[in-house]
């Protein structure tokens, strides 16, 4: 089902629908009931069932998953978060939220994702949790130092906004043991229109992060109905995820093998058409293991090849550029020689389920004149 005419060359991420979510939110709405919902509820259920793992919670966003695991993990003023510099601005501002502090961490450049010996170089006294970036879909191992990091009492929270569905080993990202995040916005693996999901470890963080996402209101929406007074226990916020976003994500749902095989087969379609072109690297996601949310390259002369694209209707992008050169964040700026270095580089091509084998072609021809144009110029 499509959404837009737009030729799929032109757009960088388009949200896939299947057919079915129209149907789903009307459902809802003629139920007339807007807010969490025994569909939310639902829909925790049922991701909790596809992960094989005992709970899920939904929240209104990614950066509100992010925002509460952290606050359940029990991270705030005074802590030190590591996180990678190259990852959407959500991240660190989900940290900040807390009122704790990032401390950048630099990247493996092949894969834009950190490694457990990264994370092990950026670890200082004051570091209480770690919060890896499954950067475009790529599951990040961290098995050989998760016993270190319980030793020290540092938490892991997964970034996993890029990452539902893949793989690490044999087990799905979210079943690891860690407290893991997704986004489920408009343009993710699956998405709810907006949407996030928290993993947590254990039935206590489960809990806190329930009463977190409404507002630190003790009683569900039901019991509340049947009393005149609520007991507020906790500090909160209005995160909850709505019946009307839960019920996307159930359509979505229905699909999820379809969408793992036709975004492996769209990122492999593309790793053949640029393997001729020599002055591009491909940043490699894994497509055995993971469910590719982008396909990015390296490409010298960057700046000028992405306007030359985008004058020839290609909806090339930059994923993304580094936080610790961020105004906002350059109080807590450090140099991270690998992350500079690819910043300039790296050019995110159209990746989404839309995409047609012409639509590769285009890219990848307009990819190829652009740089050769550029690079006899410069």
């Amino acid at each position: 089902m499509t959404t837009t005419t737009r030729p799929d060359a032109e757009r960088n991420a388009s949200p896939y629908l299947y057919g079915e979510e129209a149907a789903a939110v009307a459902r809802v709405l003629e139920a007339g009931q807007y807010g969490h919902t025994e569909v939310t509820d639902e829909f925790e259920r049922r991701i909790a069932a596809f992960l094989g793992v005992p709970d899920a919670v939904a929240v209104m966003s990614g950066t509100a998953a992010l925002h509460t695991a952290l606050l359940a993990a029990g991270v705030g003023p005074g802590d030190e978060v590591l996180v990678p510099s190259m990852t959407f601005c959500a991240t660190v501002q989900a940290i900040l939220a807390t009122g704790a502090t990032p401390r950048f961490v630099d990247i493996d450049p092949a894969t834009l994702c950190v490694s457990a010996e990264l994370i092990m170089d950026g670890i200082t006294e004051a570091t209480t949790a770690v919060m890896p970036v499954l950067f475009g879909g790529r599951g990040i191992d961290l098995s050989s130092i998760r016993g270190e990091l319980t030793r020290r009492g540092i938490a892991v929270i997964e970034d996993a906004a890029h990452a539902f569905g893949s793989r690490v080993g044999s087990r799905r990202v979210g079943t690891s043991g860690d407290l893991t995040c997704f986004s489920f916005g408009p343009i993710k693996n699956l998405t709810c229109g907006q949407g996030g999901m928290i993993i947590p470890r254990t039935q206590e963080e489960a809990d806190r992060a329930r009463g977190i996402r409404l507002l630190g209101v003790v009683q569900s929406q039901a019991e509340r109905t049947s009393t005149t007074t609520y007991t507020v226990g906790t500090f909160g916020l209005r995160y909850q995820m709505s019946g009307i976003n839960a019920a996307i994500g159930l359509a979505q749902l229905n699909h999820v093998q379809r969408m793992e095989e036709t975004r492996r087969d769209l990122w492999r379609a593309y790793q053949a058409a640029l393997a001729p072109l020599n002055a591009v690297t491909v940043i490699d996601v894994d497509p055995e293991q993971s469910v590719p949310h982008l396909c990015q390259v390296r490409v010298p002369h960057r700046d000028e090849v992405f306007t030359r694209m985008r004058e020839q209707r290609v909806g090339v992008g930059v994923h993304y550029p580094p936080n610790h050169l961020q105004p906002a964040f350059a109080e807590w700026s450090r140099p991270l020689p690998a992350t500079e270095q690819v910043a300039g580089e790296i050019l995110t091509l159209p990746f989404h389920q839309h995409l047609t084998p012409a639509g590769i072609d285009k890219t990848v021809t307009v990819l190829a004149r652009c740089l050769k144009t550029v690079s006899a110029a410069a």
